[in-house]
């Protein structure tokens, strides 16, 4: 697989410099930013780096990696993935987790979330593509909009974090759709 180009991001399979500096981020950072953002309610067991750096070698088709590194002026600031909940009925969930703040509300985001959506409807014939988070992660909901997403499920309340409840979303898009904006967005740019 070679690199999915944007004009702030770039995708590609992580190299080692890349594995480091998120494992970093995911598991040795205690004051990571991010961590307040993407699912603080579940617990994250710390796994060694050897294994970490083990999971970057996941597939969710063959040749299709279930996760790419985003990268910012040459260097990792995030990650991109996928994983199935149900592979039997093609129900696959995606997600996108920038851990250099620096790069939060500068459309970096929305860019990495786009090429990785785009790149999987592309290469599989998956018919939809999902996400899920919660009501205080207000950014990745406007993310998810902003490419098209419609909310498909609010589960209230369920998410109990620091003495609040929180709302679990799910949203989703099918390929259709997709396809459609991309050919409209294809217009507008001509």
């Amino acid at each position: 697989m070679s690199e999915l180009d944007g004009n702030k991001v770039f995708l590609r399979q992580a190299n080692e410099t890349d594995i480091k500096q998120l494992y970093e981020w995911k598991y040795i950072d205690k004051h990571q930013a991010a961590k307040k953002w993407n699912a603080p309610y579940i617990e994250e067991n710390f796994i060694s780096f050897s294994s970490y750096q083990e999971q970057w070698l996941a597939e969710i088709f063959p040749g299709i990696p279930a996760a790419l590194a985003i990268i910012a002026d040459r260097q990792a600031i995030g990650y991109t993935g996928a994983y199935w909940v149900d592979a039997n009925t093609y129900w696959m969930e995606t997600g996108i987790v920038i851990y250099d703040s620096a790069y939060w509300n500068g459309g970096y985001g929305t860019e990495a979330y786009r090429l990785w959506i785009d790149y999987l409807f592309h290469y599989t014939d998956l018919h939809r593509l999902g996400m899920t988070t919660w009501s205080a992660n207000e950014r990745m909901v406007q993310v998810a909009k902003k490419l098209g997403m419609k909310e498909e499920a609010r589960i209230r309340e369920a998410r109990y974090w620091q003495g609040s409840y929180y709302d679990s979303i799910k949203m989703g898009i099918l390929r259709k759709e997709w396809e459609n904006l991309q050919s409209i967005d294809g217009q507008r740019n001509k």
